[in-house]
């Protein structure tokens, strides 16, 4: 194989911390979360001269990982759930209960309504990105996160009506 690109390279180097921060809170797995950004980014390297970076390199990617964790959680077979926590981000957040609360609650959602809710909610995602990188129609986007996010509140309870009233 030749030199690596640099473009692709500052791009891997600029792009890894969002993609693990996503990967985290789709997988509620650290170590599962560094497998599926690596994944990515292979993929990436290996698509990186049909890429067309005049569009978003940056959505691609995002396409990427959660397609690779889907398709993850479709082949995994059995039952079993990742039961460490996700450790403290670089990123601080004012209250760290609540944080955990909904990492947590996440976790407990399948695979399809966790990437509709990471990527419309945590990463700030618009419906039409989301029905692209999914692959689903807008409609579905939608009736989707108004399903998911009646299942997490479902899932959080009343633990998380008080953590979010402090």
């Amino acid at each position: 194989m030749g030199e690596t690109p640099a473009d692709y390279l500052e791009f891997a180097h600029a792009r890894s911390g969002q993609l693990f921060r996503t990967a985290c809170l789709l997988t509620g797995d650290w170590h599962l979360a560094e497998d599926l950004v690596q994944e990515t980014l292979a993929k990436m390297y290996r698509s990186w001269h049909r890429i067309d970076r005049t569009e978003s390199p940056v959505a691609f990617a995002h396409t990427v990982l959660v397609r690779t964790f889907i398709s993850y959680r479709r082949l995994r077979r059995s039952g079993e759930r990742p039961s460490g926590r996700l450790p403290e981000s670089t990123a601080r957040t004012d209250d760290p209960a609540l944080r955990l609360t909904l990492i947590d609650g996440l976790a407990q959602l399948g695979a399809k309504d966790r990437a509709v809710l990471v990527l419309r909610y945590w990463d700030d995602q618009s419906v039409e990105d989301t029905a692209h990188i999914l692959r689903i129609s807008t409609g579905t986007v939608r009736t989707r996160s108004f399903r998911a996010l009646q299942r997490l509140r479902q899932v959080l309870g009343h633990d998380f009506a008080e953590l979010a009233r402090l």
